[in-house]
This record gives C-alpha cells, sequence and structure tokens, in this order.
C-alpha cells in the first residue's frame, strides 16, 4: 500500500512523542481516546475540534528559549503554537488517509508502546557486577568464541543441461588448474563457480563447526578436516561438485568476565525485558478475543527468505527484524560490538 512521503512523515512526527521521553509535541489525542484535560493543560487552540494545550506547547517552548533565559515574544511563541497545529492537522489527514492501517506505521506505534511499557522499566544500573558475574560463570559457554574455518568454494552444478558425470569431468578440470597455480583460486571461483560467492572470489567466510544458514554442512564437516592453504579433491553434495580451500583458521577463545562484560549485560537485560514483554503481552490477551484458523494457517504457502543480521537474545520488533527469542551471536572476531547492537535502548547507566 502507497502513501504520500509527507502524510507519513507526518504520522511518523507523531508517533515519536515517546522516543524523547514523552517531551514530543505530539498530538492531543491518541488511538486509545481523548487525552485528559490534565495531560491537555490549557486550550490554546483547536483543530476541527481538537485541543492543542499548553501542556505541549511548554514542553516544546522550553527547547526554543533562548540560552540567556529572556522570555519568548508573542511573535516567537505563535511560531512553537503554528508548529503544534500543523502537526495536529498533518496528524488528522494521515488517520483521514488511514494511515494508522499501514503496516509499517503499525509497527513503529507497537515499538512506541513497548518502548513506554517494557523498555523503559529495565536500565543497565538495575544489574550488579555481581550479578552479571554470577551469570556470566553459569553460562561461559555462551560467551565462547568457537573455532572457525575461512571457506573458499567453487562449485559446478550438475543440471538438465550438465549430467553428473560432466559436471565432474568439468570440476575435476578447474582443480587440476588451482592445483598447478594455489595463487589463481579467486579468480578460478569468479569465473566458473556457480553459486552466489563467486563475486567474492568463493570466499565464503569465516565458519563454526555448527555450520551456517544456507551453507550445506557437508561442506563445513570437509573444512575442518582440511589444512589451511589446503586443496580439497573434487566431492559431491546434493547441488553439484565442489572444490574447497581452507584460507585460515581460527582457535577456540575464551573470554574473562571483564572482557565480557558489556556482552554479558546485554545478554541479561534482554533476558529481563523479554521476561517483561511476554508478562505484558500476556496480561493484555487476557480482555482479547484471539482466535487461531489453523486449517488456513497450515495452508499458507511460505517462501524461505534470508534472515536479517540480529542483535543479542531478547525482543526485537523493529520492522524488518526478528520477533522475540532470537539467540546471542558473535562475530568472527569475538568482539563485544558483532552482535549487532543492542536491540533496547539503554537507559540511564
Amino acid at each position: 500500500m502507497r502513501r504520500t512521503g509527507s502524510v507519513l512523515l507526518a504520522l511518523a512526527l507523531v508517533l515519536s512523542a515517546c522516543d524523547d521521553g514523552g517531551s514530543s509535541s505530539g498530538p492531543s489525542t491518541t488511538s486509545g481516546g481523548a487525552a485528559s484535560q490534565e495531560d491537555i493543560g490549557e486550550i490554546l487552540a483547536t483543530v476541527n475540534g481538537e485541543p492543542v494545550g499548553s501542556t505541549a506547547f511548554q514542553q516544546v517552548a522550553a527547547r526554543t528559549t533562548p540560552e540567556n533565559g529572556t522570555e519568548l515574544t508573542l511573535d516567537e511563541r505563535k511560531e512553537v503554537l503554528d508548529r503544534l497545529v500543523a502537526e495536529e492537522v498533518l496528524y488528522q489527514e494521515a488517520l483521514r488517509q488511514g494511515l494508522d492501517k499501514d503496516p509499517k506505521v503499525k509497527k513503529v506505534m507497537v515499538n512506541t508502546l513497548l518502548r513506554e511499557k517494557v523498555y523503559a522499566s529495565v536500565r543497565n544500573s538495575d544489574f550488579t557486577d555481581a550479578e552479571l558475574e554470577a551469570y556470566y560463570e553459569a553460562h561461559k559457554d555462551e560467551f565462547v568464541v568457537p573455532e572457525k574455518v575461512q571457506i573458499k568454494r567453487i562449485l559446478i552444478r550438475v543440471t538438465d543441461d550438465r549430467p553428473d558425470a560432466e559436471a565432474k569431468a568439468e570440476a575435476e578440470r578447474i582443480r587440476a588448474e588451482a592445483a598447478a597455480a594455489p595463487d589463481s583460486f579467486k579468480d578460478l571461483a569468479a569465473k566458473y563457480s556457480e553459486d552466489p560467492y563467486k563475486r567474492r572470489g568463493g570466499d565464503i567466510g569465516f565458519v563454526s563447526a555448527e555450520g551456517k544458514p544456507g551453507l550445506d554442512q557437508a561442506i563445513v564437516d570437509k573444512a575442518f578436516e582440511m589444512n589451511v592453504d589446503q586443496l580439497s579433491e573434487v566431492f559431491r553434495t546434493t547441488d553439484g561438485y565442489n572444490i574447497l580451500l581452507v584460507a585460515n583458521k581460527r582457535e577456540r577463545v575464551e573470554r574473562t568476565f571483564q572482557q565480557m562484560k558489556g556482552s554479558v549485560l546485554r545478554k541479561v537485560k534482554n533476558d529481563r525485558l523479554k521476561e517483561l514483554y511476554e508478562s505484558y503481552v500476556a496480561d493484555l490477551k487476557q480482555g482479547i478475543n484471539v482466535q487461531i484458523n489453523e486449517d488456513q494457517l497450515g495452508a499458507v504457502e511460505v517462501r524461505s527468505v534470508r534472515r536479517p543480521t540480529l542483535g543479542p537474545g531478547g525482543i526485537n520488533v523493529r520492522p524488518g527484524l526478528a520477533p522475540p527469542g532470537e539467540e546471542m551471536g558473535m562475530d568472527d572476531e569475538g568482539d563485544e560490538g558483532g552482535e549487532g547492537g543492542d536491540v533496547f535502548p539503554e537507559g540511564d547507566e
């Protein structure tokens, strides 16, 4: 569903009201109904009967007041009020166009709600060093960087136009070229390989023994049997014939608590937030009639798509990302910053 950019921006401005701790000049009403008189304050203007109040005005004006403390002039006050009126006009237009029903806007609204009701309730300062260290000691395996190998691959597919024997012969020919000139593997992969990594000279990257989504586990198992700079024999997998080169290896690394303290904090915090999220949703469901059509659910066609890079385990409700419960991961180096970033606001330190 396509919407005009101006209206999308309007509602985005409105829904960002909670992003800065409620100091935005958002509209005087929400989807839950009219705001209370106390929330609105004194009515300074109306837009189609909807009030623009002194509470929002004071919040915006406070950020507009000169640093020397001088009072705003009447004209400057009118400029502030004009901004609030414009936002209310845009908000009403967004609702008129049904933009609040747009899936992207719904996700913004959900995320705003969760920031108010869940995220803001947990702060970094809630967790003591003793608590974090106890968690680390009980879950050391979660913070170990496993052994990894850097795999380069050339794939020759078996197709209707190229039967098994022909594909194998082609793979053997290419392997012979690679064996005769070891430095040529990258160029050979770019020229002959028939998998997505050919554009990277066949470089799949560093992979742990547990494998990588979308990569045949037989490739990984074979690579872990090889030495660095070793060229594999041609071997068959489900999609064709393979030639591997192990470019590098990284040993298993154990990090101390002090090295991993930031990661431990993110993990413990996200676990706490996940519990609060599930509890909050469960409470809301108590007053809502939810019906599941299992027959239709089972009949829906689902096509596999590449999953986005995720942050540490917990709730991830941002548009395009995965739902709660994803596990924490580390980058190839095992750095604390390799987890895709915290999915929650940090709150107070």
